[in-house]
């Protein structure tokens, strides 16, 4: 989970990231930013997740995160990016970021406990808001409906997926099937059967048993989707 969601962030290569809570969620999404390449300093206010992750991140270190006097000594000012994902802990979660938007930090990020969570933290400053349990339940389903192979939704309403070549697009080039002009979506790649994915161009043509990687707004995503069971 921590993985798919580190897709979300847009941060610069080797930009300095804090994520307070080091649980499941948090660990997870530290561990793939480290391998993105990014300095992370991870914060929990219990010792064994300090310890857990302490020869994984940049840094690791027990404090609680709602002192900002404590949070300020450690340079998390310092930081362009905090993520906040304390996941049992709905007052803590809302006075780190309390903390955070104090020190300045201009990128915030909150993974919220329950909807109402959500709005608080966004009236309360985040700038971004992720709902694992939420967005991970429409990927399900999304799969189970059989008309996605893979799916991820981003901000703002965007979504990229994976699904099997529709017969309306075969025998013809991309620029000649007007997939882009008649359902708003863009195919960034192709995979056929026994190759590695490549990228798609205007000229590529769809065979039957072509995989394709598309991109777009998430309901004309999922329409295109729809035509693969057609």
């Amino acid at each position: 989970m921590g993985k798919l969601f580190s897709e979300q962030f847009a941060f610069a290569q080797g930009d300095s990231v804090v994520v307070i809570g080091l649980g499941r969620f948090g660990g997870a999404v530290a561990q793939s930013l480290i391998s993105l390449g990014h300095d992370v300093m991870g914060i929990d206010r219990d010792a064994d997740p300090v310890q857990v992750w302490a020869d994984r991140l940049t840094h690791a270190v027990q404090a609680d995160a709602t002192n900002e006097l404590v949070m300020r000594q450690l340079g998390v000012a310092d930081f362009r990016h905090a993520i906040v994902g304390i996941g049992d802990n709905l007052a803590a979660s809302l006075m780190t970021l309390m903390v955070l938007t104090e020190l300045g930090v201009q990128d915030i990020w909150v993974k919220a406990l329950t909807e109402d969570h959500g709005k608080i933290a966004q009236r309360m400053g985040a700038h971004h808001v992720v709902s694992p349990e939420v967005d991970m339940g429409e990927r399900v389903a999304h799969l189970i409906s059989g008309r996605m192979i893979d799916y991820i939704e981003l901000d703002d309403g965007f979504a990229i997926a994976k699904i099997h070549a529709p017969a309306l697009a075969f025998g013809r080039s991309l620029a000649d099937s007007g997939v882009r002009e008649k359902f708003g979506v863009t195919v960034v790649g192709i995979k056929r059967p026994g190759q590695d994915f490549s990228h798609a161009t205007p000229d590529s043509r769809v065979q039957p048993g072509d995989l394709l990687i598309v991109s777009g707004p998430t309901e004309k995503v999922e329409k295109f989707a729809g035509q693969a069971r057609g």
